[in-house]
């Protein structure tokens, strides 16, 4: 499968796992590297640069911009070999905080 095939497939899976998101796809040629996708959901975001497969070629500050933009939210590579897994993380990064228990003293 083509990475675009693949990635138009993939924003509809985004789309109905998380009902209401924003998903962006990023201009290549505005900055070198930068992750295909943006996916903003209720407070949260993340980063998501799509390949078609786990053997394809990262190009020049993709892995840079990866690890930089999960330091500060969620980002990863995805492909077909992976999703699940990247699935499960973004499922995990969008969860709410949870807030703390105080007990209550008398």
């Amino acid at each position: 499968m083509k990475e675009n095939a693949y990635q138009a497939q993939l924003i509809k899976k985004l789309r109905v796992l998380f009902p209401g998101c924003v998903i962006q796809k990023n201009d290549s040629s505005y900055i070198q590297g930068y992750p295909d996708l943006t996916i903003f959901y209720r407070n949260r975001w993340a980063a998501l640069e799509v390949k078609a497969s786990a053997d394809a070629p990262e190009r020049p500050n993709q892995r840079i911009w990866i690890d930089d933009l999960n330091g500060m939210s969620y980002a990863s590579f995805i492909y077909p070999e992976n999703e699940e897994e990247v699935l499960h993380g973004l499922q995990h990064a969008f969860r709410p905080a949870r807030k703390t228990r105080l007990s209550q003293s008398e």
